[in-house]
């Protein structure tokens, strides 16, 4: 099959793993579905797969400097909140038989594995799909610019930028409110920024284009997507 991507970085919100159904902060459906299909996947491509995971669907660090905490704590708690969802990541791939290691930028040795990039490289080498935690480390940032960063750090050929809300990739208007939106199949960098179109992080869009890291967004929540991300199909849009 032919293969576009062989080394990825997957980013996915935290919200993409809380219930619509319910108020739990993590479904363990959902967490089991992304999960079965990530493996399968990683079992038919052989794609080098990293993740980054959000915190917002248990702390959200603006939401908390907006009713007047201290920015830089409220930002260290969503870090923290990306380690719990990587922590049910990492349990449920390994359910699927898929091998797996966390890799925090905050340490915390007895839950999971310091960020050091030689060995995130070392685990994708080995057949392991890597989770990173907690950010950069440094408050200030949103999980898209981190993601950004670390695909860049294990040079890896793609950021793919999973969406949740059901828009399937980059549109010249937000089609929830504009039925007139139209999507790009493909779109520059520039095109992204000038038109202020916010499907990721400025700083993660700047940084990509500045280290020539394509971007395809995608819709994440449907079946077989992360598959069809991974094997280089034509879905979503592609930012280059």
């Amino acid at each position: 099959m032919d293969r576009r991507w062989r080394r990825v970085v997957l980013k996915m919100s935290g919200e993409a793993l809380a219930s619509s159904a319910s108020d739990e902060t993590i479904d363990a459906a959902v967490v089991r579905r992304i999960a079965n299909e990530i493996a399968a996947a990683k079992e038919e491509l052989g794609t080098e797969l990293a993740v980054v995971v959000g915190g917002g669907n248990i702390w959200r660090g603006t939401t908390g400097a907006g009713e007047g905490m201290d920015r830089a704590t409220s930002d260290i708690m969503g870090m923290l909140a990306t380690v719990i969802n990587a922590l049910a990541l990492q349990d449920a791939i390994e359910r699927e038989g898929q091998p797996t290691r966390v890799l925090s930028a905050i340490q915390m040795a007895e839950v999971c594995e310091p960020y050091i990039r030689r060995r995130a490289i070392r685990h994708l080498e080995k057949g392991r799909v890597v989770i990173f935690a907690a950010g950069m480390g440094n408050p200030y940032f949103t999980t898209d610019t981190p993601a950004a960063l670390r695909a860049a750090e294990i040079e890896a050929d793609a950021l793919l930028k999973g969406t949740h809300s059901g828009v399937d990739g980059v549109y010249s208007a937000d089609p929830r409110l504009d039925p007139k939106a139209t999507r790009f199949d493909e779109i520059g960098f520039m095109e992204v920024v000038s038109h202020d179109l916010r499907v990721m992080d400025l700083t993660a869009i700047t940084f990509c284009k500045d280290n020539d890291l394509p971007i395809l967004v995608f819709d994440l929540m449907k079946p077989g997507n992360i598959r069809s991300a991974l094997a280089g199909q034509e879905i979503g849009t592609l930012i280059r």
